[in-house]
């Protein structure tokens, strides 16, 4: 699952509980720490309701913040997801709007959200995992990409049972229109999917004990 919070401005806290909480079935989603102790809160995971285990990227930038920065930062904090992109906006302060005799209402600020590790969002925002700059289409499509001449090119080359085989994989990677349209305008997107088509390979490699 490839989950994008790029340009997120965030939203309602419970529904960023909600959104983490289907994925983690156990463990902190987020709490809260201001002057008085009664702000001191902690929202926790429950197994009921928790999606299967499958590899999940979420996808941040400068752009997502608040509540969007709450579940970036569960699910990192939690190993239940890898974070791509770029570190996100730094919102994790708690407002709280006091209504006035006149009909107004006064916006203070009355505590900080704090990720699973301890970690304050407030200014320092999440950091992704890896980071991947966007690169405009226009830009990516004028670089130049390297061309190489391969054993099939060269004229008398040795046949091999098995090539036809292995292009029908190549063939069989290649993604629907939509699809295909998607991954040439986005290469944070792009570089997601790859990872996440290489999670099963690398999952199997035995490292050195």
């Amino acid at each position: 699952l490839v989950l994008d919070l790029r340009n997120n401005p965030g939203g309602l806290l419970s529904q960023a509980v909600k959104v983490s909480d289907l994925f983690l079935d156990e463990g902190v989603i987020v709490s809260t720490r201001g002057r008085n102790s009664a702000q001191n809160i902690s929202m926790n995971a429950h197994k009921n309701g928790t999606e299967r285990k499958y590899p999940i990227i979420v996808l941040v930038n400068g752009g997502s913040a608040s509540a969007s920065e709450i579940v970036a930062g569960a699910m990192q904090d939690n190993k239940r997801a890898l974070i791509l992109g770029t570190r996100t906006f730094g919102k994790g302060s708690v407002q709280t709007i006091i209504p006035l005799g006149d009909g107004s209402g006064l916006r203070l600020t009355t505590a900080r959200y704090y990720t699973p590790s301890g970690r304050s969002i407030q200014l320092s925002g999440i950091v992704p995992d890896v980071n991947v700059e966007f690169i405009p289409p226009a830009e990516e499509k004028n670089s130049k990409k390297p061309h190489f001449l391969r054993e099939e090119d060269l004229k008398g080359h040795m046949e091999n049972d098995r090539a036809a085989k292995e292009k029908g994989k190549e063939k069989a990677r290649e993604k629907d229109g939509k699809v295909e349209d998607l991954l040439k305008k986005d290469n944070q997107v792009r570089y997601a999917l790859q990872l996440l088509e290489s999670w099963e390979i690398f999952s199997k490699i035995k490292v050195a004990q």
